[in-house]
């Protein structure tokens, strides 16, 4: 006959019991517990949308004149290092005329028509001239006109800022017209050298002193030890070099969707923060460029004017590299994500058949949305959705409606 248990025996047997089967049911639990995807998210929020593109340019002076011989002559060793500031009207350079003999009829007639030609030169420039200066006259009076009344709120700062705008150029223009007129002063008088040396009153050895055209530095020098030079060959390079304009050449398909004045954001030009530009000028004809990939593309010249003062882009040189962001359409605080969180979907047609998944209480919901104006990686929201709103970002392809998902 079996000894009898005790009751303690009994009742840590029926303890061990009890917990295994609380073992069991929570594993039964958490087998059929829903489970949570985890997702990337993001916050619906409300700001600017651009839609643009970039293209890579380079700047160059707007004004760039070279000195050149206008003669064959021996041209005397020069100490300019580029860099150095000339004055208009300085002598920069000073030939020596070589022994030639004297002109024949023929030459003497062509040398004297390109001197009355070079002086009709000097002429047309001269008129040029004063109708910029008239101009840029008017445009600052026109200026201080805006700005007084934009000081007493009659006007928009945007027109003050339009207004402003077109002084500074015209102001650029009548510099570049005055420079114009130096310039054809300077080829008249270059003209007029020719004639010297069979001038029968002037000395035959009698030097020729190259000027500067225009108030600059030296950009380049084509030489410095004294040397022979034909008629024409480039001796000096001069211009203003905070007188810049960016050059930037953009795809054709591109190149119709730019317009003058359009607002251009210049990027990486090794200073902060980015400039700003506008378009001045499309080129009408397009070159052939074969790209690094080694496809051949039509590409359009696009010239840019700088609107920031000089001070504000110290240190930008004629030859650096920007990048232009063409800023084609813009819309401000205007509700918008990334574009990552979009996708297709049939269910959405009246909406243009864009949707996001929304979370909502720990869910993923799906919300057909309305679009509008994409770029920079973002895109804006009509309809659909609110301001702080949470959305999956880079939805999975088995997300559906009503899942679980959790975001870190």
């Amino acid at each position: 006959m079996p000894p009898p248990t005790s009751p303690s025996r009994n009742l840590a047997r029926w303890v061990r019991y009890a917990i295994a089967g609380i073992v069991v049911m929570g594993l039964a639990v958490l087998a059929l517990w829903p489970t949570s995807q985890r997702v990337d998210h993001a916050e619906v929020v409300r700001g600017t949308v651009q839609e643009s593109f970039e293209a890579e340019g380079r700047t160059r002076i707007r004004d760039r004149y070279v000195i050149t011989a206008p003669l064959t002559a021996m041209v005397e060793r020069t100490a300019w290092e580029p860099g150095d500031t000339v004055a208009a009207g300085q002598p920069v350079l000073t030939l020596q005329p070589l022994a030639s003999p004297p002109l024949d009829a023929r030459t003497r007639a062509q040398a004297q028509a390109q001197a009355e030609a070079a002086r009709q030169l000097v002429e047309a420039a001269r008129s040029e001239a004063q109708a910029a200066a008239q101009a840029a006259t008017l445009a600052a009076a026109e200026a201080e006109r805006m700005e007084r009344l934009a000081a007493q709120g009659m006007v928009s700062r945007e027109a003050w800022e339009r207004a402003a705008t077109l002084r500074e150029r015209s102001t650029l223009e009548a510099q570049s017209a005055r420079f114009r007129e130096a310039t054809a002063r300077h080829q008249w008088a270059a003209a007029q050298a020719t004639l010297q040396p069979d001038d029968p009153a002037a000395p035959r050895n009698r030097p020729i002193v190259l000027r500067s055209p225009v108030d600059g530095v030296v950009l380049k020098r084509h030489f410095q030890s004294e040397r022979p030079v034909q008629a024409g060959e480039p001796l000096l390079d001069i211009g203003n070099p905070t007188a810049l304009e960016v050059e930037v050449d953009v795809l054709s398909a591109d190149a119709v969707r730019l317009r003058p004045g359009m607002r251009v954001a210049l990027l990486r030009w090794g200073g902060t923060p980015a400039l700003e530009g506008e378009v001045r000028r499309v080129e009408p004809l397009a070159f052939t460029k074969v790209s690094a990939l080694g496809v051949e593309e039509q590409r359009v010249w696009v010239i840019i004017d700088l609107l920031q003062p000089a001070q504000d882009r110290a240190g930008l040189g004629e030859g650096y590299r920007v990048h232009a962001r063409f800023v084609l359409q813009e819309a401000a605080d205007t509700l918008n994500l990334p574009v990552g969180a979009l996708f297709r979907t049939g269910n959405a047609g009246a909406e243009g058949g864009w949707a996001v998944f929304r979370i909502e209480g720990g869910r993923a919901r799906l919300r057909p949305v309305e679009t509008g104006l994409q770029g920079g990686g973002r895109v804006e929201i009509r309809s659909g959705l609110q301001a702080q709103d949470r959305v999956v970002l880079h939805p999975p392809r088995d997300l559906a409606d009503g899942t679980r998902v959790h975001h870190p």
